[in-house]
């Protein structure tokens, strides 16, 4: 068993954990809007299925608002409504070849409740680490059991394994103190 390569692995599926994180953080709106609130939006236009993004070139409108220039006018209409529908705190409005969307402030209630949100988000990343850590000290166990790894072996990957583990949660930890200053902005 070749440690160096295994604990390379282990990092990589760490490091997709936290990417699906992020993303999930992504998508919980603060007060401060992004291009990312609505980039992504499916729209139905000409009986195909768009992204807002693919239809036009989006734009931040400080403080709360985000402008999406639409390329094409027949698509005004059908950007507006993926907006609206997408139930994100956006409101949404047309003129001519611009769509503006602007973002509600958040009440205090709505605030903890995303809070909340974002710190299960959080959770549910850590018990991904651990289940992978656990799943992979029993890949190593396994090895030094059919003697394909030595004890000392087995014992500096642990190690090794454990602060990779450590750094994950770090990132984790990071991801999330982040996510909550920028609600509470």
């Amino acid at each position: 068993m070749d440690i160096e390569s295994f604990l390379k692995s282990f990092e990589q599926s760490l490091k997709s954990v936290l990417d699906k994180l992020r993303e999930a953080l992504r998508f919980i709106h603060s007060n401060r809007p992004s291009v990312d609130l609505v980039g992504d939006l499916k729209v139905n236009c000409y009986d195909q299925w768009f992204t807002v993004k693919q239809l036009g070139a989006i734009t931040m409108l400080p403080p709360r608002g985000i402008q999406v220039t639409v390329w094409d006018k027949g698509a005004v209409g059908s950007v507006t409504k993926a907006i609206e529908d997408a139930r994100m705190g956006l409101t949404a409005s047309a003129e001519g070849l611009t769509v503006r969307a602007t973002l509600s402030a958040l009440s205090n209630e709505r605030r903890e409740e995303l809070a909340k949100t974002v710190k299960r988000e959080a959770e549910e990343s850590r018990i991904r680490v651990r289940a992978a850590r656990d799943e992979a000290n029993k890949k190593l166990k396994a090895a030094e059991v059919e003697k394909k790894i030595s004890e000392d072996v087995l014992f500096k990957a642990k190690e090794k394994l454990q602060k990779i583990v450590d750094e994950a949660n770090e990132r984790v930890e990071s991801a999330l103190a982040a996510k909550i200053v920028e609600l509470q902005e």
